[in-house]
């Protein structure tokens, strides 16, 4: 019987003709990737649960410089004591190839104390890209998943009411310069660096096209020659992105999650010769005061006695021996025979690591 939940995720243990994948999942187009905006805005509408203003006074300055951009001045001298604003920042991804006209997600979250972001609307904010240019234009009403209620010095939040998103909020408004038709060759990137994968992709690569097109750079890169004209390479990459690559095999690895318990053990993963034994040890100790009570006439005072009874009870568990050569399920069957814990498990795994006999990286996070 287990005492505790123990998570053990067995990875690869498909055959290898049922790991082909194609080249679309394996790696990605060098210069055709996502560009991160972002931009400072107000949210308007909010009903009391905006900024405090005396302690957030940015709100209140961008309030009135927006203002002033729309021709309303403020005297410098009025404070203003509003609860249904909000600052916030808003994010966003620009997709490859996006041209202006089209529409992008945002999300939106506040940066100062307001309480909830629900029922509001951010008004026009300019999203810059990391070279400081405008490429979108957001505005529109926040949807917030979250909520928080409080009444009577009680109070609940349900996820968080603090941020939102915008489906569609941010309108496109400079295209991204690509590389993508250069005539240089097409380069593809791995997602996960190895030399195996590299050379079985080259190899999938010209079986398919003939002749030595593709070429490998190093573990992560692969070079593909393509043509001048921008269509045919777009062309070529449809054909490129839908060959099927059976990947190498990953490294033996052996990840675990300290906090959470939970534990990772890669297909390649083997136990050299090593004899392991778990138990728990159990100390119990009762208190039993006992009360003296002197002899009559004796003069001697009533007192209590401190007394303990301890008991020491040691958990018989079953020592198990792992052969040459043990494999991930021989692992997963004889930890599970024994109840650990997850504390125990990484207590056996670093053990086994220590003594040599765990063939594989353990990764503790």
């Amino acid at each position: 019987m287990f005492r505790h939940t123990l998570l053990i995720l067995l990875l690869a243990l498909a055959t290898p003709s049922a790991w082909a994948e194609r080249i679309k999942d394996l790696a990605n187009i060098a210069g055709v990737r996502n560009n991160q905006l972002v931009g400072y805005g107000l949210v308007v509408g909010l009903t009391g649960t905006g900024d405090q203003t005396t302690q957030t006074p940015f709100t209140v300055k961008s309030l009135k410089s927006m203002l002033s951009n729309l021709g309303v001045t403020i005297p410098p001298e009025v404070n203003l004591q509003l609860k249904n604003v909000a600052a916030v920042t808003i994010q966003a991804d620009l997709p490859p190839f996006a041209k202006p006209g089209q529409t992008i997600d945002i999300t939106v979250a506040s940066i100062g104390n307001a309480k909830s972001l629900r029922g509001g609307s951010l008004l026009m904010t300019p999203l810059k890209g990391a070279d400081g240019a405008v490429y979108a234009m957001a505005q529109g009403n926040v949807v917030v998943g979250g909520l928080g209620a409080e009444a009577g010095g009680s109070k609940i939040i349900v996820n968080v009411p603090s941020a939102g998103r915008i489906p569609n909020g941010a309108t496109v408004e400079r295209q991204v310069a690509d590389s993508f038709g250069n005539n240089g060759p097409i380069v593809l990137n791995l997602r996960q660096a190895d030399f195996t994968t590299a050379e079985r992709v080259v190899e999938a690569i010209n079986k398919t096209f003939g002749g030595d097109v593709a070429q490998a750079v190093d573990a992560s890169s692969i070079q593909v020659r393509g043509p001048t004209e921008r269509s045919q390479r777009v062309s070529l990459i449809a054909v490129l992105e839908n060959i099927e690559v059976v990947p190498g095999q990953g490294a033996a690895r052996v990840i675990v999650n300290s906090r959470t318990g939970t534990v990772v053990i890669g297909q390649n993963v083997q136990v050299g010769p090593a004899a392991v034994s778990h138990g728990n040890l159990t100390v119990t100790i009762t208190s039993n005061p006992i009360v003296s009570q002197p002899a009559p006439f004796s003069g001697g005072q009533t007192v209590v006695v401190p007394n303990a009874d301890i008991s020491v009870n040691q958990e018989k568990k079953p020592m198990f021996l792992f052969n040459p050569g043990t494999a991930l399920d021989d692992i997963v069957r004889a930890v599970n025979q024994v109840g650990a814990s997850p504390s125990d498990l990484v207590a056996i795994l670093e053990a086994l690591k220590a003594a040599g006999a765990l063939k594989a990286e353990l990764i503790v996070i």
